[in-house]
């Protein structure tokens, strides 16, 4: 029989300590697995390194299996990723930030082990999307992420533009996220290409103790960056959300 593939969530910054956002079971879980797929092996060993904090670790860490998955991983070498579930290891995919396989290059390898009839259990954890929604005060019944807009400024201010128009016909929330050091001209472009009333609210390092988070209209963002009172958010993630 294969061997179980977890979805192992991360937290979303920097911490001393796991327990305020990463459940006890998936720690203990976490610690008993000998073979991981990561984005990065030097963080997925930060991350266990604190798990090992209160859950043992199964194995010395330099013991530990982690291979590398991330956007540079060509699609034909995800089936080596799979072989130690189809020789029954359990392996975890760790994600670099939140929760596997949500804007993460998780999802092609997930979906690899449907086909390859391998079992798949999500673990609990922060997502920053769900998140941002919850404390957005946006609509929560109906939203789309976006992922990543375009950083040419007539091609965003379009895209922008699309995006409200679809907010508005269909009453939905849509988030998209930035390269941390452009959130400033993100802020900027949604200020000045929405319309006065349209609701827009930037979530930055959430769940940290950094974590800030604040719905304004377009206009009232307008006038804040105006005086010179945007939000400090540079160079920290940050999820944007708009509601027409």
């Amino acid at each position: 029989m294969p061997g179980t593939l977890y979805l192992i969530p991360n937290t979303l910054g920097e911490t001393v300590s796991l327990d305020h956002v990463i459940p006890t079971h998936v720690q203990a879980l976490t610690a008993q697995l000998t073979h991981f797929v990561a984005e990065n092996a030097k963080t997925a060993r930060a991350f266990l390194k604190l798990v090992n904090a209160s859950h043992p670790l199964a194995a010395p860490l330099q013991e530990i299996a982690i291979a590398e998955l991330n956007v540079n991983t060509k699609a034909d070498a995800l089936a080596g990723l799979l072989a130690p579930l189809l020789d029954g290891h359990d392996v975890g995919l760790l994600s670099e930030a939140g929760v596997p396989a949500v804007a993460d290059p998780g999802a092609d390898l997930v979906r690899l082990a449907h086909v390859k009839a391998i079992p798949v259990r999500p673990l609990v954890g922060p997502s920053s999307l769900l998140l941002a929604v919850m404390a957005s005060g946006l609509n929560g019944q109906s939203f789309a992420f976006n992922g990543y807009l375009p950083t040419d400024a007539a091609a965003r201010t379009k895209r922008l533009r699309e995006l409200e128009t679809r907010s508005r016909q269909e009453k939905q929330t849509q988030l998209f996220i930035e390269t941390p050091y452009r959130n400033g001209q993100l802020l900027e472009a949604l200020a000045a290409s929405c319309q006065g009333g349209t609701l827009i609210c930037v979530a930055t390092d959430i769940s940290l103790a950094t974590e800030t988070i604040r719905t304004r209209t377009a206009a009232q963002w307008q006038a804040a960056l105006a005086a010179g009172q945007g939000p400090d958010f540079h160079k920290k993630p940050t999820v944007f959300l708009l509601l027409a």
